[in-house]
């Protein structure tokens, strides 16, 4: 289950994600943004509070990400526990426990890097893949 609490000053938001993040957490995080007023200007999401994310939480987040910067809000994601980093590292092959891919996910190339990898995984997951070809 994900919660999220959105809080505002002046021209930047802070939104808190709670709980684990996967294929249930498209809806929840959508209604985050739609919480964000139209005159905000920056966007900090803090993961603090997440204790797992599989491969479609990570889509989700990188969705959230991807309509933020489209609104013109600056996106900061912040936070990150030891597993959803590791889910991350995992999906694109980083060696060793503590890599650093919280901090690489500001990186927009890392950002489609992720996203391609984890749509991949998630495919897998749901056997896309296997029908694709026949």
């Amino acid at each position: 289950m994900i919660t999220t609490g959105v809080q505002h000053c002046g021209s930047s938001v802070l939104v808190s994600v709670g709980g684990g993040l996967d294929e249930d957490a498209g809806a929840v995080l959508q209604q985050a943004l739609d919480d964000v007023a139209v005159d905000a200007r920056d966007l900090m999401v803090d993961l603090h509070g997440v204790v797992s994310m599989d491969s479609c939480g990570l889509l989700h987040l990188l969705d959230l990400h991807r309509r933020a910067e489209c609104l013109g809000l600056h996106v900061l994601v912040v936070g990150w526990q030891p597993q959803p980093q590791q889910l991350m590292a995992q999906l694109l092959g980083i060696p060793g426990s503590g890599s650093s891919a919280g901090e690489r996910y500001a990186l927009a190339g890392f950002r489609r890097l992720i996203e391609q990898r984890a749509q991949r995984a998630r495919d897998a997951d749901f056997g896309v893949e296997s029908l694709s070809h026949a």
